[in-house]
């Protein structure tokens, strides 16, 4: 039987005919169905939970995104092109806004989730470890979901599309990457301990999974491997090398450690970049001033509070300032009318801001005298900042910024090397001498 047809039906197909009238409907549905998917991408589907974009901006700071994902010299926040120095060549950081064509904008949760655990982008894309994703794999997901939400709906997109990053071969076989992996990736989230206290715990999860601070802080093995994830490794936090600054000792050490820092100048210190009369330099200065310096006060003491915890491993140098007077005319006293070459290079170069009795002047120029950085058996930091210079880190709660010269077209290698031996051999300092072919050699490498 014939369904029965309205007049106006009969109008239409009479005046455009059969084919017109399908094609005019099939028009007026894609007009409808553009008009509906612009609608839903414009008011998406899942919207954050409340809280979570400002959440998420928190992590984002304190996780230093934005100081790998931005190129140093006016770069797009979180857009990429940034060079990471690592021992197999520079590795090129990624776009991270949330464009959909050189950026995450078309990550799901899942794909994120992935990477930043596994270090797996989506077409299975292995990442290099330059990348903490050891440390982020143990991340909640509830802040993982926040950081998310953060980098998709709180950050401007970016088309800009980093260049890719070029190893030699065989580094350049990403494929390879899952079995070291397979080797030393960690697994699972951050599991609290009990027999610790709260505060204990979440400094502990901050320095073991947004804070990262092993990366830098804990030496590697012969596969890039950090050789620790926690302090249940007599090398988590023992110091290391990276690009040409020396990352500090971060465990009880009375010498080049932490161990005769108290808890309030260690949070003081993550805030502002200065305490106990030290001053972050270098790459430490960086990470204060773009990263640390946004901790709450809370997490400040909470990380303070489980960095105190851990046992002093390495025992670098000494710091015994009782014997100070009985030191020699080499290591920084007067003995009658001799005075050493570095004891004469200290006077006339940097007495001026550090003090003739290595004190400095609080919140302004560190003290040496004690000072963990020159009391480290590797002296890397300190023979570059002598040659090259450096500035304190510029925080909203801490002293204004400083900035030391660099002495390299002032100074001989032979005047730096007997200038740092003073100062790591005076005022009860006892550290080993720095050798001129330790200077020559650093400088070079700067070149």
């Amino acid at each position: 039987m014939t369904k029965p047809t309205t007049r106006g039906t009969v109008r239409m197909r009479r005046r455009f005919g059969a084919p017109a009238l399908s094609a005019m409907c099939w028009a007026l549905s894609w007009a409808l169905s553009w008009a509906l998917s612009s609608t839903a991408s414009a008011q998406p589907a899942n919207p954050p939970a409340a809280g979570s974009l400002a959440r998420g901006e928190y992590l984002a700071r304190i996780g230093g995104c934005a100081s790998c994902h931005t190129m140093q010299r006016d770069g797009i926040p979180f857009a990429g092109g940034r060079a990471l120095a690592s021992p197999m060549g520079p590795i090129i950081s990624t776009n991270i806004t949330p464009d959909p064509d050189h950026g995450i904008g078309r990550y799901t949760f899942e794909d994120f989730r992935r990477a930043m655990r596994e270090g797996i982008a989506p077409g299975s894309k292995h990442l290099y470890p330059a990348m903490p994703y050891t440390a982020y794999a143990k991340a909640t997901d509830d802040d993982l979901q926040a950081l998310f939400d953060y980098l998709k709906h709180g950050v401007a997109p970016s088309d800009y599309a980093p260049p890719p990053t070029k190893l030699p071969f065989p580094l350049n076989q990403r494929w390879a990457l899952r079995f070291w992996k397979a080797a030393f990736l960690p697994r699972g989230t951050y599991a609290a301990k009990p027999a610790q206290g709260a505060e204990w715990n979440r400094g502990a999860y901050l320095v073991q999974s947004f804070g990262h601070c092993g990366s830098c802080h804990t030496p590697r093995g012969v596969g890039f491997q950090e050789r620790g994830y926690d302090e249940s490794a007599k090398h988590f936090l023992t110091g290391m090398v990276n690009d040409n600054w020396y990352a500090s000792n971060l465990t009880g050490d009375l010498g080049a450690g932490l161990g005769r820092v108290d808890g309030a100048a260690i949070a003081r210190f993550l805030r502002t970049g200065h305490g106990d009369g030290d001053a972050a330099f270098g790459s430490m200065a960086e990470e204060v001033e773009k990263s640390l310096q946004h901790l709450t006060e809370a997490d400040a003491r909470a990380t303070a509070t489980y960095l105190k915890s851990l046992p002093a491993q390495r025992n670098e140098g000494r710091y015994v300032p009782s014997t100070a007077a009985t030191r020699s005319a080499a290591q920084g006293n007067h003995a009658g009318d001799v005075e050493s070459t570095g004891a004469s290079v200290y006077r006339s170069f940097c007495a001026q801001c550090h003090q003739a009795d290595g004190k400095g002047v609080p919140g302004v120029f560190p003290r040496l005298a004690g000072n963990p950085a020159l009391l480290s058996e590797d002296a890397t930091s300190v023979i570059r900042l002598v040659l090259a210079g450096g500035t304190s880190p510029a925080t909203a709660a801490g002293p204004a910024a400083q900035t030391m010269p660099g002495f390299t077209s002032v100074l001989t290698d032979v005047q730096m090397a007997q200038a740092l031996t003073y100062t790591r051999e005076a005022w009860g300092n006892d550290a080993k001498p720095v050798t001129t072919s330790d200077v020559s050699k650093l400088r070079k490498q700067l070149k």
